[in-house]
């Protein structure tokens, strides 16, 4: 059976496949006592074994246990985890998780998160003759409505990655003299050639590897600690599933270092592949290109930006910075002067207008949802630029036009007036 992770993970020909149900033998070396006898090992029927002494004595044994992590960090085999890494990261445990969902009392239910690489999109668009938005936006309907709550695309990911690899590869260009990370930089965002090259060629080529993470634990990082955070909840309380191009990426997720101590949780909880996707899809009956798009989700939705570029030169800067954090943070920064926008949008209540005081609400995560609804159907509202809107453009010329022009100019503006602070006995803080 060929493997599917990629090739550089078979690192010798040996078939060392094994199932969850079999065992891992690792030999260990026993120095032997001068004047200890020899002991055999019985194996019982149920699988228990003991050690039987030359004096005929017996004792049993526990058990001995090879988690993942061990076959990961082990300088032998590779392959012997596949199938185990194929086991606990499936749509089978996704599956499982949404299930848990929809018996669990309220407030118990884990959040669940799915990030779609750009890649897996143009794979699933390929099959089924989409353009890749149109493609990401079925997505995103079909996994909502088989119980998802938000759905993100990883290019946003992807983008923190490039920059903190530029800015890595920057640090280490100009102070390479004094610098124990050596030239060239290689990328780490693969997998398999992390693996490869630290079983294989160890303290000499981890100089040369870029720190940065991936696109993938870059999205984890995002969705357990800034996402997570904005919703009010711990990282184990959210279910983190990425859709990949490749088996790989399974290895990536489950190495310790993006292990949560303090939580118990992983930043990246399941891989699924482009392919594993599909069958997902084929398994509920559903034709990807049949599907209704729904809009993906933002992950930055109340501090949003936007450049304007041209030749590759920044001319302009915009935001739009809803929420009174986010707000005193742009404060903060215009008293520091160091506010890098030319036009900010500001809104006071978190997501903006659209979950006002005012707005119909929805208890715990139903208020997500109502809410996840309310902006898509905001979004099917066609949006006109005011210049296009109809009858619009030909009043605003005629009214600020001759001897009205004063007149209006004075109706379509006002000033505002600070307020003078007062000792109201009351602790507020702004």
């Amino acid at each position: 059976m060929a493997s599917p992770f990629s090739g550089v993970l078979q690192l010798t020909d040996l078939d060392d496949f094994i199932g969850p149900s079999q065992e891992c033998i690792k030999p260990v070396k026993v120095d032997k006592k001068p004047g200890s006898g020899i002991a055999k090992i019985h194996i019982e029927d149920d699988g228990s074994y003991f050690q039987v002494n030359s004096d005929g004595k017996t004792q049993k044994l526990e058990k001995a246990k090879v988690s993942l992590n061990d076959c990961l960090a082990c300088s032998g085999c590779v392959t012997s985890a596949e199938t185990v890494l194929i086991t606990q990261q499936s749509h089978k445990e996704l599956q499982k998780v949404l299930n848990a969902n929809k018996v669990a009392a309220p407030g118990q239910q884990q959040l669940v998160v799915i990030s779609i690489s750009p890649q897996s999109r143009a794979s699933l668009a390929a099959k089924f003759q989409l353009d890749p938005s149109d493609t990401a936006r079925k997505l995103t309907s079909f996994f909502k409505k088989i119980g998802v709550h938000f759905v993100f695309d990883t290019t946003f990911a992807r983008n923190f990655s490039l920059l903190e690899s530029q800015r890595e590869f920057v640090q280490r260009f100009r102070g390479q003299a004094n610098s124990k990370e050596a030239l060239p930089m290689l990328a780490s965002a693969c997998p398999g050639w992390i693996c490869y090259a630290e079983k294989t060629h160890g303290n000499f080529l981890l100089p040369y590897i870029s720190t940065a993470r991936s696109p993938q634990q870059v999205m984890g990082s995002l969705v357990k600690d800034f996402f997570a955070q904005q919703q009010h909840l711990t990282p184990d309380k959210v279910y983190h599933v990425t859709v990949m191009p490749c088996y790989d990426k399974k290895l990536e997720a489950s190495r310790p270092d993006f292990f949560n101590q303090e939580y118990q949780t992983r930043d990246v909880d399941c891989v699924l592949t482009t392919g594993e996707v599909f069958r997902l899809l084929e398994e509920e009956g559903v034709l990807l290109s049949e599907l209704e798009p729904v809009p993906l989700d933002g992950l930055n939705k109340d501090l949003q930006e936007v450049t304007l570029e041209r030749n590759g030169q920044v001319l302009l800067n915009f935001a739009m910075v809803y929420g009174f954090r986010n707000i005193q943070n742009l404060v903060q920064k215009l008293k520091r002067d160091r506010c890098p926008y030319h036009y900010v949008e500001v809104m006071a209540c978190p997501s903006g207008c659209l979950n006002g005081g005012g707005q119909l609400k929805a208890p715990d995560v139903q208020g997500r949802e109502l809410l996840q609804q309310v902006e898509r159907l905001y979004s099917m509202v066609k949006a006109e630029a005011p210049e296009e809107a109809l009858g619009v453009q030909e009043l605003y010329q005629h009214w600020l036009q001759g001897e009205n022009s004063e007149q209006a100019s004075r109706l379509l503006h006002t000033q505002y007036h600070a307020v003078e602070k007062t000792n109201s006995g009351l602790g507020i803080r702004w």
